[in-house]
């Protein structure tokens, strides 16, 4: 066994029944569980469920890039972790959040072209209020890096680099990066010794495979090696599936596990 947590996003997988009949199927199949947007879920119904939750979208209105979104960030920030309080029975869910807000297809409610020097300076202040806000709550917010070729154009701090670098300016145990690999391979590539360099500072790694988003096994990343490279790290945390399921779902699910389980 790899001592990974396997989780799963419900958002993308089991499509056909309702939310809540998705968690429960993936709890019973062994995993945990993650979800995106909270406010459009009943959450008292999912925690009924008994599944284990380890992330959600950590805020619902904001941006990093200038100070009056950090304020409406940090509002959105305390709402969630109040959302975060009714799914904690197993362990409160990560918090996480992006660069800007992304609308219902993925795209930046503001895009910016380039990012400037007083845009990083806004996100490395707004991000340590963010890490107090979790401290003082005892909550992880974690920051994702995403693509911008494919699927994000404008976001910015999208790359893995981007992440890593707010992150560890921070240097806070209630800010860590959710390593998205699927991102990853299409903005960088190199991801095992992306691994390497950011284990110090992981929450989490997400991961699909490129092209197609699906689930491991179905495009070119070689995720048993990554797997492999990531359990030699030392690294024991959660690895979270958020892919669309390229046939059956449980066959995706499955599919996944056998990826990331990892002898030794």
């Amino acid at each position: 066994m790899s001592g990974f947590l396997l989780a799963v996003c419900a958002e993308m997988v089991f499509r056909e029944l309702p939310f809540a009949e998705r968690v429960r199927t993936l709890h019973e199949a062994g995993f945990a569980v993650e979800l995106w947007d909270w406010t459009t879920k009943d959450l008292p119904e999912l925690a009924a469920t008994g599944a284990r939750f380890t992330s959600m979208t950590g805020y619902v209105d904001g941006e990093l890039v200038d100070p009056d979104g950090a304020e409406r960030l940090l509002a959105s920030a305390e709402r969630s972790i109040a959302a975060a309080d009714l799914l904690s029975g197993a362990g409160r869910p990560n918090l996480n959040l992006h660069g800007t807000g992304l609308d219902g297809r993925g795209l930046p409610v503001r895009p910016v072209t380039a990012v400037t020097g007083a845009m990083w300076i806004a996100a490395e202040r707004t991000l340590r209020r963010v890490a107090e806000l979790g401290a003082r709550h005892g909550v992880v917010f974690t920051l994702e890096n995403l693509n911008v070729a494919v699927d994000h154009p404008g976001t910015p701090f999208a790359s893995a680099a981007d992440t890593r670098a707010l992150v560890a300016a921070v240097a806070s145990p209630h800010l860590r990066m959710n390593l998205d690999l699927y991102h990853a391979q299409i903005g960088e590539g190199n991801l095992v010794d992306l691994l390497r360099g950011c284990v110090d500072l992981l929450g989490e790694v997400q991961v699909a495979d490129v092209p197609g988003r699906c689930e491991p096994g179905t495009g070119e990343v070689n995720y048993p090696v990554v797997a492999a490279a990531l359990h030699a790290t030392g690294y024991r945390g959660t690895v979270g599936l958020e892919a669309f399921a390229s046939g059956g779902s449980r066959e995706a699910v499955e599919a996944f596990r056998r990826a990331f389980t990892v002898a030794g």
